[in-house]
């Protein structure tokens, strides 16, 4: 069998289940840690519940990845997870859907991993939308399980550091509702509601207009651009006012 004729029969097996995304979908990418729970808390010594240095991991991942070759709007992350947002005419790889979620878990792996000084690793998976309200709605989901799972990280934890077990901290949270939690809180002199909102929300990147003064030597004058650079929102407002922040995202997007 002569080279391109092999060549060929191979590549078939290859590229046979390959699934493109069709066109004029929202496509949000989903990455997560794989095994970070002994990464974050037997590993390393970060610090409980949330600790700064590793959010600023995760935020500089995603801006790795909204600048490795995709266009992306907007990037999310909490905890060890990551959502990307698409631009909706993306067409890298011709939207191949293997080759989209393996080169995210792969650049989100080394970049963390660079960072972190140890080998980590990412999963990635690609939610796909007919309409940008689903895509808003696929946000809001994100930010709300950020909150509920701070409330009960915060919980968590202090009761750990008051001496009881996994097992039993996990039992006693699972009997609380949320009054129940931010009262625990809040009677060991921890008020939820001013702790930082990163930790309860998430954080946001996303494009921004940036005006750049420079010299254009041909002319000899001082000359205006407009660039766009990525901005960090470590204050994420929530609810109707965090739909507003993605729908003016996908509008500006869309422009």
């Amino acid at each position: 069998m002569k080279f391109d004729e092999l060549d060929g029969k191979m590549r078939s097996f290859e590229t046979h289940h390959d699934r493109a995304v069709m066109p004029e979908m929202y496509v949000v990418a989903r990455i997560d840690g794989r095994g970070f729970t002994r990464l974050t808390k037997e590993k390393h010594d970060f610090e409980k519940p949330f600790d700064e240095r590793f959010h600023d991991y995760m935020l500089t991942t995603v801006q790795h990845l909204m600048n490795c070759g995709f266009n992306i709007v907007y990037g999310y992350t909490q905890s060890d997870e990551i959502s990307l947002l698409f631009h909706l005419n993306e067409n890298a790889f011709s939207r191949k859907e293997r080759k989209w979620n393996s080169i995210l878990a792969g650049e989100a792996s080394a970049k963390f991993s660079l960072l972190l000084g140890d080998l980590a690793s990412f999963d990635c998976r690609l939610c796909e939308f007919p309409n940008s309200g689903l895509v808003t709605d696929y946000f809001r989901w994100r930010n709300e399980d950020a909150h509920r799972n701070a409330l009960s990280a915060h919980c968590y934890w202090l009761l750990r550091k008051q001496g009881n077990s996994a097992t039993e901290a996990t039992q006693r949270i699972n009997r609380f509702n949320t009054a129940d939690k931010n009262e625990l809180l809040f009677s060991n002199g921890i008020n939820y509601n001013d702790l930082p909102a990163w930790q309860k929300r998430g954080s946001g990147i996303y494009w921004k207009d940036e005006e750049i003064n420079g010299f254009n030597p041909v002319t000899q004058q001082t000359v205006n651009t407009i660039r766009k650079k990525l901005y960090i929102n470590k204050n994420l407002p929530f609810s109707e006012e965090y739909s507003k922040l993605i729908n003016n995202i996908i509008e500006i997007s869309g422009r």
